[in-house]
């Protein structure tokens, strides 16, 4: 197998070793995609400032979020599906969290449970919430949360109801997949996949399946989910939820500088920029278009998260330089899960760090928390301000 240097080498083995509905389910967007491509077009518009004859010894890329120690300024985002990209996913990517010093977030539409995955782990990780109609399930899934020393809930708040994402349908995206003839001829060239779900009992959502009313299976499962997304979700019910937490809380798909102003009055632990990796409101501007007029907005009033588009360590130095305390990447540590399990999140991990570190060195910056808009080249226009 050739080296790898970079999340694209790990990108092209997870979708050799990953059965097509569950790669895709990652690496798309929603209706034209336009959302989910300048997700990552814009970061490359961003040029960086070579610094020379500098002192670069003794770098640190140590940070902290909402409070946390961090070995760098970036967490693992939450993702469903994650243990159908690899077998028992969820926990093979909090425990290279956990030894790599980075938060781990466990999607609500998580594969493992919030149980299974502190069952193997030692330190706390965080949460993420969707809001659903069933108020006894609300209820209960924060109290499971609160009961495996979750560090924060992570409210998503972008996902009212759901974009369409076209490849998920026409693939018939399901957990575990539906035995047609086409899943069944793509299930047979991925035996290292297949392998590895034999051998697990892991393969439904572990979070729901046995604990909201009537889903007692995977049969009933489908349909208790359309229509459970609470499509009334307001201030008032973030409000409410804060309250039966009770603990940290992060505001996650804030990409308007007025909702970022209502989640900072809100008392909000932190907000994340996201628009949901481009699988919500295709059309939307992308996440790191909108992170300077956010900053801008909200100041230190709130702290400030990032996430879409982010795939490399350069990626992450361009948003903690345009004003996020830290930052969050689903792709890239999927594509890691996917391509090498428990190793590969690690690779990707690590990947990230020294791309950081090395492109921060070269900026002539020795501590991550100096970075800022003197070490980037913007495009004109950039900064203008969206919708003018």
């Amino acid at each position: 197998m050739p080296a790898i240097t970079c999340i694209e080498d790990l990108k092209a083995l997870h979708r050799a070793r990953t059965p097509k509905m569950f790669y895709d389910y990652a690496e798309s967007g929603s209706y034209t995609e336009q959302t989910f491509r300048e997700n990552t077009t814009d970061f490359a518009r961003i040029r960086l400032r070579q610094k020379v004859a500098v002192d670069m010894s003794n770098r640190s890329l140590r940070g902290d979020m909402v409070g946390l120690p961090v070995a760098m300024p970036m967490g693992l985002a939450p993702v469903g599906f994650t243990g159908m990209q690899h077998a028992d996913g969820e926990i093979h990517a909090a425990r290279a969290a956990e030894k790599f010093g980075v938060p781990f977030c466990l999607s609500t539409m998580s594969i493992c449970s919030i149980e299974d995955v502190a069952a193997h782990t030692t330190a706390p990780f965080m949460f993420q919430l969707y809001v659903m109609k069933d108020q006894e399930f609300l209820a209960g899934i924060i109290e499971r949360a609160k009961a495996a020393r979750c560090s924060a809930l992570v409210l998503t708040l972008d996902l009212q109801i759901l974009g369409q994402r076209h490849k998920d349908i026409k693939n018939g995206l399901s957990a575990p997949p539906k035995l047609t003839l086409p899943v069944m001829m793509d299930l047979a060239t991925r035996w290292r996949w297949g392998l590895g779900m034999l051998q697990t009992k892991r393969r439904y959502f572990g979070n729901i399946v046995g604990h909201a009313k009537g889903v007692g299976d995977m049969s009933s499962l489908g349909s208790w989910t359309a229509e459970q997304f609470d499509e009334r979700l307001d201030w008032d019910k973030v409000a409410r939820i804060r309250d039966m937490w009770g603990g940290k809380l992060i505001l996650k798909g804030i990409l308007d500088p007025e909702d970022a102003r209502i989640a900072a009055d809100f008392g909000a632990d932190a907000i994340v920029v996201s628009n949901h990796g481009g699988r919500q409101l295709d059309g939307a501007l992308s996440a790191i278009r909108m992170l300077p007029h956010i900053v801008e907005a909200v100041g230190d009033r709130v702290e400030i998260h990032m996430d879409s588009g982010i795939r490399s360590g350069q990626d992450i130095l361009k948003a903690l330089a345009l004003g996020a305390h830290a930052t969050w990447s689903g792709r890239a540590w999927i594509h890691g899960l996917g391509a090498m399990g428990e190793a590969g999140v690690t690779k990707a991990l690590e990947i990230l760090r020294k791309e950081l570190d090395v492109t921060m060195a070269l900026c002539g910056e020795r501590d991550v928390k100096n970075l800022g808009r003197h070490n980037l080249l913007l495009p004109e226009g950039f900064l203008t301000e969206y919708g003018a």
